[in-house]
């Protein structure tokens, strides 16, 4: 970015300002001026020490975040981890979060539709058999008897043949179905095997995505939206019906999957944005950005820790400074590596000034 150019965000939101002020030309150019004027005072200075302060500017906070687990938005049906846990989980980029969930949008033709939307939630939704039928294991026939409930069938929108086709889809069994009810024989009839076959049967799906276990719908701002207790990302932009262009997920490393690294970045920021203010932390946009750049820098989701961004400096002592220590410097004997002293803490340990602020520049006074 040139000296005293702003950012195409920034513009954006001065020119919506001066448009609502109805200012006139000059004064658009006056409030440009200011604003950069602005811009210029809150870029940070050559040297410093940005990832220090940015360090500290979200662990301060962080010491006054609650340990527990609350219920989402106004959303009582659903509990998702908030607070210090959330905050642990985004750096440390947990391969599953603790209370995976996603946030559906509705395509906007259908948003504003109760019906249409609950039926898009029992298509997301998984349905087993055991949702929809009574099961009977019949002892004197060495048989399971499904007997199908018509009320619970007709509000999840299945017929009686889609369940029969989900039994003989899963299931090698001899089966018939006689109305609402299907009759299934055991190739080898025992009591084991009747039992254990009879479970198989409660869990076979019917409809819905695996791993998505609830559906809740909420009416937000004159749309309704769907919050998912599960989540399965790639699956769900898939279906018709689904605004792809907003429904996010909080499981970071599937949206690395499925959107790639600047995705997962936006989301990483927005994650932590989301944590810290829900907790009525105020902390500098900035500091969060400078976290999720270095977490995706290399075009790959790493946690900030000694299997990711710590644990891949390039100064041993900084490296040993983390974690590990015996090993780090061992391992650096053995291969002859040399550390250059060009960072903050290898520099501390050491003795020397640090290569930040005053210390980034080296003057010497000539000899007169």
């Amino acid at each position: 970015m040139r000296d005293g150019e702003l950012s195409p965000n920034v513009l954006e939101k001065v020119e919506a300002a001066a448009g609502k002020l109805d200012a006139s030309d000059e004064e658009c150019e006056e409030i440009l001026e200011r604003v950069k004027d602005a811009y210029a005072e809150s870029v940070a200075d050559p040297g410093e020490a940005v990832g220090t302060v940015a360090a500290q500017s979200i662990g301060e906070p962080g010491t006054q975040m609650t340990m527990r687990t609350f219920h989402y938005a106004g959303v009582a049906e659903i509990d998702v981890t908030l607070g210090l846990p959330r905050l642990i989980e985004l750096v440390d980029a947990r391969k599953t979060p603790n209370t995976p969930m996603m946030t559906i949008y509705p395509a906007p033709d259908i948003a504003d539709d109760r019906e249409a939307v609950r039926k898009l939630a029992w298509d997301i939704e998984l349905t087993t058999v055991k949702e929809l039928a009574d099961i009977e294991t019949d002892l004197a026939d060495m048989r399971i008897v499904v007997h199908l409930d018509d009320a619970a069938m007709e509000k999840r929108y299945i017929e009686a043949s889609d369940v029969e086709e989900s039994l003989l889809a899963n299931l090698d069994t001899e089966m018939e179905r006689d109305g609402n009810t299907v009759a299934l024989a055991l190739e080898e009839p025992s009591y084991r095997n009747l039992l254990r076959t009879a479970d198989e049967v409660e869990e076979v799906p019917v409809k819905g995505i695996d791993g998505v276990e609830r559906v809740i719908v909420r009416k937000v701002d004159e749309e309704y939206t769907l919050y998912t207790e599960g989540s399965s990302f790639k699956k769900v932009l898939n279906i018709e019906g689904v605004d792809a262009t907003r429904t996010t997920t909080n499981d970071l490393q599937e949206i690395n999957r499925v959107l790639g690294i600047e995705a997962v970045r936006q989301a990483l920021i927005n994650e932590m944005n989301d944590t810290l203010e829900e907790q009525g932390l105020n902390v500098d946009v900035r500091h969060v950005m400078l976290v999720a750049d270095m977490m995706t820098a290399d075009g790959e989701l790493k946690q900030i820790g000694r299997h990711g961004v710590s644990g891949e400096k390039g100064s041993v002592l900084a490296r040993s400074a983390f974690e590990v220590q015996v090993k780090n410097i061992l391992d650096a004997a053995v291969s002859g590596e040399v550390d250059d002293l060009d960072g903050v803490t290898e520099n501390i340990i050491v003795g020397k000034p640090i290569s930040i602020g005053t210390g980034s520049v080296d003057l010497r006074v000539k000899g007169g």
